[in-house]
């Protein structure tokens, strides 16, 4: 079951002296979080804080936040880790939360076996790598076209077609 809350990055500490936020994106870009108005410190969504402005900086994004307006108020915050509302996300077609793949079976496009489960996703500067965790075994899997055919997380599936090499059992 896909989660409702997801995690997007966390406070890293304060900027200024009247409580804006700095904010490291656990997303592609800091742009991804200026689509948001509210935010949650937990995973059910019950602490909701209300976005006055975001602003991307640097590797950061800055944020004002309702109700926090000082810096000692700000400091409060800091390592704790803000979640969105699935609903209030636009993804385009065929990008995907790294919270909905952790944990997916991966099959062969052709064959149909099961080469084990999405265990992790690694940030390169080319393209995602996914960690395919097998009966303690890891396998690094390059998340490009040519080797990912589809993607199902809502039924908990990846399909790819593997590059030679990756798995121990292919030539």
């Amino acid at each position: 079951m896909l989660k409702q809350y997801l995690e997007t990055g966390k406070i890293v500490g304060t900027h200024g002296v009247k409580g804006m936020v700095r904010v490291q994106p656990w997303s592609d870009s800091g742009e991804f979080l200026t689509e948001f108005k509210h935010f949650y410190l937990d995973s059910n969504g019950e602490k909701r804080l209300e976005a006055l402005k975001i602003q991307p900086h640097g590797g950061v994004v800055l944020m004002a936040l309702k109700g926090i307006e000082t810096i000692e108020e700000a400091e409060k915050l800091r390592n704790k880790v803000l979640f969105i509302n699935r609903d209030d996300a636009k993804l385009p077609e065929g990008r995907y939360f790294i919270d909905d793949l952790i944990g997916c079976l991966v099959y062969d496009a052709d064959s149909g076996k099961t080469y084990g489960t999405v265990s992790d996703i690694s940030k390169t500067g080319a393209n995602d790598v996914w960690h395919i965790t097998d009966s303690g075994k890891e396998y690094l899997l390059p998340a490009i076209d040519e080797v990912v055919i589809s993607v199902a997380p809502e039924n908990g599936k990846v399909v790819i077609r593997p590059m030679k090499g990756i798995f121990d059992d292919e030539d």
